[in-house]
């Protein structure tokens, strides 16, 4: 499940994901916020929080998750990801490149610095 974040500036899109993330999660949570963020601003910023209540994502939520950075890839400005799992962070890391935006990564318990970057003018 992902739930909107609130508190962040508007050109900020953040998001919580819990339990096993399901393809529906995007198309009706994260793909709309962006997609305003992106009409209202002509960029967006994504903080992305995976705590310990999330389990993983489904096959079908993958394929969504890497389409979403190819919807428009001009308009992702910064990502900050907020995880502990090891594993994840790593591949973040590793991959960040192909992401078409400046990436970070974040243990959870440096939630708020990446919320301030991420927020940041």
């Amino acid at each position: 499940m992902l739930k909107l974040i609130s508190g962040l500036p508007e050109n900020v899109v953040g998001i919580e994901a819990s339990g096993k993330v399901q393809a529906d999660d995007y198309r009706t949570v994260l793909d709309p916020a962006a997609a305003e963020a992106i009409k209202a601003h002509g960029t967006v910023r994504l903080l992305y929080v995976l705590g310990d209540a999330f389990q993983g994502y489904t096959t079908a939520a993958m394929w969504e998750d890497t389409k979403l950075g190819f919807h428009d890839l001009s308009a992702w400005d910064r990502i900050a990801v907020v995880t502990d799992r090891t594993t994840l962070a790593d591949a973040i890391r590793v991959f960040g490149w192909l992401i078409p935006a400046e990436v970070r990564t974040y243990s959870t318990d440096q939630l708020d610095d990446a919320r301030a970057w991420i927020s940041q003018a």
